[in-house]
């Protein structure tokens, strides 16, 4: 009997619009169960920005998406131990992580344990950022 190939992915899923809808689609696309992280609202703030919308609203909305058999909280960035909870064998994250520092240590670690990371283009004509952007341009013209 073939193993199931379990995948993995993270992000903040703030605003959720379709490269979201993409990443996660494609990532289902490699692998027999996709297991999706959302990072909390503590987690945010280390980037020093705020949701727009609460952890629980987003990581229902994220469990809702066809795509993804499982939801999980992201508390911590640490891949690792993610690893160790969740065994999963691919790890898809955005091409503009692709060969930065963080990332390349992230591939080394995970790399002891067999896992894949499969970069994907990041959406460029949509984010959250950018979306983000927009609103607060319209609410200062109080539209």
């Amino acid at each position: 009997m073939k193993k199931k190939v379990i995948g993995y992915t993270t992000g903040v899923f703030d605003l959720f619009h379709i490269g979201h809808v993409e990443i996660l689609r494609k990532s289902k696309s490699m692998c027999d169960k996709l297991i999706v992280g959302v990072t909390s609202d503590k987690l945010v703030k280390y980037k020093f920005k705020k949701s727009v919308i609460p952890f629980k609203e987003r990581l229902q909305i994220v469990s809702s998406c066809k795509y993804v058999d499982l939801a999980v909280p992201q508390n911590n960035m640490n891949k690792i131990l993610a690893y160790k909870k969740y065994k999963f064998d691919l790890m898809f994250v955005g091409d503009d992580w692709y060969n930065t520092e963080k990332w390349n240590e992230f591939e080394k670690s995970l790399k002891k344990y067999k896992v894949k990371i499969i970069y994907f283009p990041y959406t460029k004509n949509t984010s959250s950022t950018k979306l983000n952007n927009i609103l607060d341009k319209l609410r200062k013209k109080k539209i």
